[in-house]
């Protein structure tokens, strides 16, 4: 019996089977591969979800994680520690390049573990308004938690949970004319609209261009929040440091994050401004683990290699990632924006092609029958991206064959 087989039956005699059983036990990582427990190796593109933004054992998130714990390792939220502030300081600072100083200035942030508990409390700000409608996009993702589930545009995720909180309504994803309608309705009492730019679980999809912009009109016509979704696409994943700044001149006024901010570790995290970063008052929310002093220093390094020249390569690499993909002749189209891609293609063989990437040594993800999600290591390098790129194309081969 292999090692992989042997963590497998530990699998299941000890956990609970909402993932299933693992085809594969990893055992450690370095840069964009990882190897298993069996020893083979494995380039990764998929980074943990969109997680492992500066890949595996990355020396500097090392060091600051290492000297963090141990120096102090939790402290709760009824101190302050300077790994936080320094990582709120910085965020902020990413906003006013955004948004500008003076918006900037009333911008607050608070902490979490993970995307759905950022979303979650994004259901509770929008609550906090006094109004109780909040429209959200179909088929879009933002967590599993009852609250963000609410939210989430997928029924066959809901289903089993209900009833789950009221007041959410959903739109068609792009459809600008229909949440204009859904606002009219009743715009007194619709607290915010929220949405990913990308939703990345449905098989990397983009908003549309304008609807952005026209959400944003419209919320300031009727005192509407708009909360981006930005757990998988921000922190540098398509190439900007938040995926709507795609869009021309929109500031949200909340936006959620997670993934790829802690290089790994979990954190979350929800930025606001105006009114809306001042409708937490104290004992209205909080987390035990939120800003957590190893996490808030992992995040520190990823902020601080987050330079406009980083960002740059991460939008070449992207290009260079779509165009030898864009040729292969199984594929429909790629889309996605940086390192945050979506593969169509022509036949629905994108579950087969995942199982038989393990065994071409290779990591990836099928979010649709039809789509591969392409989301490797911020860092991944030219030669390990054409490597893939051919291992996706002798892949594709053979699940075509079959």
């Amino acid at each position: 019996m292999t090692n992989t087989e042997h963590a497998q039956q530990a699998w299941q005699s000890t956990l609970m089977d909402n993932y299933g059983t693992p085809q594969v036990a990893l055992a450690s990582g370095n840069g964009s591969t990882l190897v298993d427990v069996d020893g083979k190796t494995y380039i990764d593109m998929l980074a943990g979800i969109a997680v492992n933004s500066l890949g595996y054992g990355h020396p500097k998130v090392v060091a600051a994680v290492s000297e963090q714990v141990a120096t102090l390792a939790h402290s709760s939220n009824l101190f302050a520690t300077q790994p936080v502030l320094n990582v709120a300081a910085k965020l902020k600072d990413q906003f006013a390049r955004v948004a500008g100083e003076e918006n900037a200035e009333s911008t607050r942030l608070f902490f979490c573990n993970s995307g759905t508990e950022a979303n979650e409390a994004v259901l509770k700000l929008a609550r906090l308004t006094g109004r109780s409608r909040i429209l959200a996009a179909t088929h879009g993702f933002h967590g599993r938690t009852m609250g963000a589930l609410a939210m989430t545009g997928q029924p066959d995720k809901q289903a089993p949970f209900a009833p789950l909180p009221q007041g959410v309504e959903f739109f068609p994803y792009g459809d600008l004319d229909y949440v204009r309608k859904l606002v009219e309705h009743d715009p007194s009492d619709t607290a915010a609209i929220i949405l990913e730019p990308i939703q990345g679980e449905t098989g990397v999809i983009p908003a549309p261009e304008g609807f952005l912009e026209g959400l944003r009109e419209l919320c300031d016509a009727h005192g509407i929040l708009l909360a981006v979704d930005e757990v998988q696409t921000g922190i540098g994943r398509t190439g900007q440091f938040w995926a709507f700044e795609h869009a021309t001149g929109v500031v949200p006024d909340i936006i959620s994050m997670a993934k790829g901010l802690g290089a790994g570790l979990p954190i979350g995290a929800v930025l606001a401004h105006g009114k809306a970063a001042t409708l937490f008052s104290p004992g209205k929310h909080g987390t035990t683990f939120g800003g957590n002093p190893v996490a808030c220093a992992a995040a520190g390094v990823v902020l601080e290699e987050l330079t406009p020249e980083f960002l740059a390569e991460v939008q070449r690499k992207g290009e260079k990632l779509r165009e030898a993909l864009e040729v292969l002749p199984e594929v429909q189209q790629v889309r996605g924006r940086g390192l945050m891609l979506g593969v169509v293609l022509h036949n629905p063989v994108a579950k087969q092609a995942v199982g038989t990437a393990l065994e071409n040594g290779l990591i990836l993800n099928a979010p649709s029958e039809q789509v591969l999600r392409l989301t490797p290591p911020l860092v991944i390098t030219d030669v390990e991206l054409e490597d893939a790129v051919q291992r996706i194309a002798n892949v594709l081969t053979q699940v075509e064959k079959a």
